[in-house]
């Protein structure tokens, strides 16, 4: 008697088991979901390096059969090679991008890889409205305040290319050079500042470094200036020399702020090697008064 229950259920659990299986799908990405991987030649003798549009945040491997990581002092490029002469079979690496985006590798061991040096297509500086951004997903970064990078770059390519001056009264003009603010935006925690720079002198200008940095209104005479740096999230047309009788413009990306009474948010834009200096200062009155991006009907 003991037997045949213990028959009947095992045939039971085997029957349950069998139904499960057949109800379980088998789901199969669509093709816009799948990242297809590039093809890269490696080999134990060479280095392959490789140059991406903006800096590398993240690498990683498939295998101890490759090495790779970014080269010394180049944040954008990333030097691989074979670490097992003649390894058999592929293996595969994955790079994340400050821009968001996301590379896909499959690697192979070659005597002689057919390329050694790689430059990544930057489609999205080139182009964030066209069709291939649309058909891409990107990393949401934490700087970003949990926006796409590729909303934060169709929004710096439409403030440039409208080139709109919404702001009138902020800017600096010595020495032969104008400083203008042109507009201030908001979108969700991101502020948007079009700023353009004029040399109507004949010597060029050369950039320094540029700092945004919150300081005291007031400062009396014995008191030290209390300042806090604010680094921009992204720049876009970064330059470092403006020429002769020419005038550039850049849209500077800074997280969201609001300043009290006495405090002020100054922008400092120094020559190297001169004395050309420019600054120009930006009141809380003019950041709650930015604009919202949604004037600008983007696509």
């Amino acid at each position: 008697m003991k037997t045949r229950i213990i028959l009947s259920l095992v045939m039971l659990l085997t029957v349950l088991s069998v139904k499960a299986q057949e109800s379980v799908e088998t789901r199969i990405f669509p093709t816009n979901q799948i990242i297809a991987p590039h093809l890269i030649e490696v080999t134990f003798s060479k280095t392959v390096h490789i140059l991406f549009p903006s800096e590398v945040k993240y690498v990683d491997l498939g295998s101890y059969d490759i090495i790779a990581d970014k080269a010394t002092g180049a944040e954008n490029v990333v030097r691989i090679k074979s670490a097992v002469k003649g390894f058999e079979g592929e293996t595969n690496f994955s790079v994340i991008t400050a821009d968001g985006c996301f590379y896909s590798f499959n690697v192979v061991y070659k005597n002689e890889p057919a390329q050694l040096s790689i430059e990544m297509e930057d489609w999205l500086r080139k182009n964030p409205m066209g069709g291939a951004a649309d058909d891409r997903m990107f990393v949401k970064l934490k700087e970003l305040g949990g926006e796409t990078p590729l909303v934060v770059n169709r929004i710096m390519y439409t403030l440039y290319k409208k080139n709109k001056r919404d702001i009138r009264h902020i800017g600096c003009k010595k020495y032969g050079i104008q400083t203008l603010l042109k507009g201030i935006y908001i979108n969700n925690d991101l502020l948007y500042l079009h700023t353009s720079l004029r040399n109507t002198s004949d010597i060029s200008f050369d950039i320094d470094h540029i700092r945004f940095k919150v300081v005291d209104k007031k400062v009396t005479r014995r008191t030290a200036m209390q300042e806090n740096i604010i680094e921009p999230v992204r720049t876009y047309n970064r330059l470092t020399t403006v020429d002769g009788k020419a005038t550039v413009r850049n849209i500077f990306v800074l997280p969201k702020l609001t300043l009290p009474d006495d405090k002020l948010l100054v922008v400092e834009i120094y020559e190297k090697g001169g004395a050309r200096h420019q600054s120009f200062r930006i009141e809380n009155t003019d950041l709650v008064a930015a604009k919202p991006i949604s004037e600008l009907h983007l696509k």
